[in-house]
């Protein structure tokens, strides 16, 4: 039918017919191309159905919506299941190792702070105790006993009062 159609088209190009005889031409082909579009789309409900008054019948053993065990046991039941719930369960098993990935990195965390609270606390009080060191080394009392040990030395404790030295500013 096309190829007819086809032929009378090129047949008024060619011959150089009136635009009004090619509009037409191609308004009846338009035409047919819907209605065939139009016949097609009023078939496939009623192949559908068809096909389901094929699948179903008043002699079915179990209703459509009952499940047996031999259904539940074979795995019929949970393979449907998880294929219309795919996305939804990895959805789920991504927030489980998310959840377990981040409490792991916060236990981890908590123990390089108690790590770290040691040190630190460990850190101040050898502080303080060589800062008492260098307190109990720097006192009067010890460093005059230093230099009684050593006889060599040419230090000793002045007997007079030290005195104030005045500079007069400019």
């Amino acid at each position: 039918m096309k190829k007819d159609e086809n032929n009378e088209i090129e047949m008024i190009v060619e011959t150089g017919a009136e635009p009004e005889r090619m509009a037409s031409v191609v308004s009846e082909r338009d035409a047919a191309a819907e209605a065939v579009d139009s016949q097609k789309l009023a078939e496939k409900p009623a192949v559908a159905l068809k096909r389901i008054k094929d699948s179903t019948s008043e002699d079915d053993e179990a209703p459509v919506g009952s499940l047996t065990l031999k259904q539940i046991l074979g795995g019929d039941y949970l393979f449907a299941m998880v294929r219309h719930h795919v996305i939804l369960i990895l959805f789920v098993v991504f927030f489980f190792v998310f959840y377990i990935g981040v409490r792991y990195q916060c236990e981890q965390d908590v123990l390089e702070i108690n790590q770290l609270e040691k040190d630190l606390v460990d850190a101040k009080y050898k502080a303080l105790s060589s800062s008492s060191n260098l307190t109990e080394l720097c006192r009067q009392s010890n460093v005059l006993r230093v230099l009684h040990e050593n006889q060599d030395t040419l230090l000793h404790l002045s007997d007079q009062p030290p005195y104030i030295i005045e500079v007069p500013e400019d």
